[in-house]
């Protein structure tokens, strides 16, 4: 079974992911790590250097790439679910679980985040908070065509499990 985690950034995909993963017995998988690995550069100099567009070209090949695992559970990008076919490909392939969370959650845990979030250097700022409030909002169509939506504040892995495994039934 592949099970794609998506929402906002900050919403806990990767952690989640990764003890989603390990919860199950299965691969974890992170959509961002990969991309890294395999171009050999950072997101956040890829954007710099070629720009969004390019980005998501390229992030829809690895999402295509995944469809190939037999189990795992893949976290994406923030965006991953809002271009191309890519909410398509997710739903057709496996079951997608959108981690819910508040402006007010992403921006705490992003805000002194050391790590680089293209997205959220454009738009940081004494309007931050307004910011990815009007930017959630522009993708949140795309997130709820999720299978599962949970709260991003607080998952409880064992509950995840239980209705992953019940879902699958």
């Amino acid at each position: 079974m592949r099970i794609y985690l998506l929402g906002y950034m900050g919403s806990g995909k990767s952690t989640l992911g990764r003890d989603l993963a390990e919860a199950l017995g299965i691969a974890s998988i992170d959509l961002d790590e990969q991309f890294e690995l395999k171009y050999k550069i950072s997101i956040p100099n890829f954007f710099e250097k070629y720009g969004e567009n390019a980005f998501r070209d390229l992030e829809n090949k690895l999402l295509a790439d995944s469809l190939s695992l037999p189990d795992a559970v893949i976290s994406t990008g923030g965006g991953t679910p809002c271009f191309k076919n890519n909410m398509e490909l997710m739903n057709q392939s496996g079951l997608t679980v959108y981690l819910s969370a508040t402006p007010e959650l992403i921006l705490s845990r992003i805000a002194f985040s050391a790590r680089k979030r293209p997205v959220f250097q454009q738009m940081k700022g004494e309007n931050s908070l307004q910011n990815i409030e009007q930017h959630l909002k522009s993708r949140e169509s795309y997130y709820r065509q999720a299978s599962i939506t949970i709260d991003a504040a607080s998952p409880d892995i064992t509950d995840l499990k239980n209705l992953i495994l019940n879902y699958a039934v």
